[in-house]
């Protein structure tokens, strides 16, 4: 899916290998809160490896003695990574399980931690990420890409595994849009709704690099605050000022998670968007509003925080940088490696 897919920098000449093995690629959570200490919800951070996130929790609700629905977690994380995640355990009263004697190949328990509020998908800030890249080919290359990417940022597009093994959810999505196939597991319905609504937000990114719009603020384009992340639509009369805001990354220009109440943008803004709605993907504007999925936004620049990088040799670079929660950091190396 992402093969088509405008690059910001130009496509890397530069070839090299990420996530060699496990200990590669490593991420840890950054809830963006302090747990309270109190509350029903037992908190478990967990580092592991070769292990899914959906297992992880199973296997905590077995060992606490509790239904695996009372377990909440704030995204699923890679399997063949290291990460650290946290799992939040509803188990109200006094009693704590003692998970010091938990045991599962490729799990360690780092905190225990008690919290008033549920662990629930998204709630989260943001990850930190650090991975080391090898067989790199040229290093200065790849250290002057670096300097654009920390500058510029990259396309925040959503990731290959969005759109599921051999990108089988975005073709089950073509198919239940057109009619030619029914789809009545609720599982399946949510993950096809999301792939189609997100390679519709990846075509609409990579159109407006096309262009060479996505660096000019349209009028009526839906702008968001880089740090707030709440978003306004962008007036003609004040064009000039949010260029320069634009331009100062103090703002993003967004573009649609679609759903049945239409981009929401207004103006020349929507009628960019529509176009390319239009061209590709108009077979979902109908299953959209019969599934009634509401239209959300998100920042089509991606900027990776405290990106910082060492070479351990020429050809082997640590790459540490801190992203937002629900991108990704495939969108960062795409930009930087073929």
């Amino acid at each position: 899916m992402l093969d088509a897919l405008q690059y910001l920098h130009g496509k890397p000449i530069v070839s090299g290998l990420y996530k060699e093995q496990d200990s590669d690629f490593f991420v840890k959570e950054d809830l963006g809160y302090e747990l309270e200490g109190e509350g029903e919800h037992v908190f478990v951070n967990v580092q592991k490896q070769n292990c899914n996130t959906l297992f992880v929790a199973e296997q905590l609700a077995k060992f606490a003695g509790i239904s695996p629905k009372l377990v909440g977690y704030a995204g699923l994380k890679d399997r063949n990574a290291v990460t650290q995640q946290w799992f939040g355990l509803h188990i109200p009263g006094k009693f704590t399980p003692d998970f010091s004697t938990f045991e599962l190949e490729g799990c360690k328990i780092l905190a225990v931690k008690r919290h008033n509020k549920k662990l629930r998908i998204g709630n989260l800030k943001g990850n930190f990420f650090s991975l080391i890249l090898r067989n790199i080919d040229n290093q200065t290359e790849v250290n002057d890409r670096l300097a654009l990417i920390k500058a510029h940022g990259v396309p925040n597009y959503f990731g290959e595994q969005r759109f599921g093994k051999e990108n089988n959810n975005i073709e089950q999505a073509i198919l239940w849009a057109k009619g030619e196939l029914k789809v009545k597991d609720r599982k399946k319905r949510s993950f096809y709704l999301s792939a189609a609504r997100s390679a519709i937000f990846n075509h609409i990114v990579s159109e407006r690099i096309v262009k060479k719009l996505n660096d000019t603020v349209l009028n009526g384009d839906i702008l968001q605050f880089a740090e707030r992340g709440s978003w306004f639509v962008a007036q003609a009369d004040e064009l000039a000022l949010l260029q320069q805001r634009l331009e100062s990354a103090e703002l993003n220009i967004t573009a649609p998670m679609l759903g049945d109440n239409g981009a929401q943008t207004k103006d020349d803004a929507l009628r960019f968007e529509q176009q390319s709605i239009d061209d590709y993907w108009a077979d979902f504007l109908p299953l959209f509003r019969q599934e009634r999925v509401e239209t959300a936004r998100r920042s089509a620049r991606l900027r990776a925080k405290n990106l910082d990088w060492q070479w351990q040799d020429k050809a082997t670079l640590t790459l540490d940088f801190w992203l937002p929660a629900g991108s990704y950091a495939t969108a960062v190396l795409r930009e930087l490696i073929s």
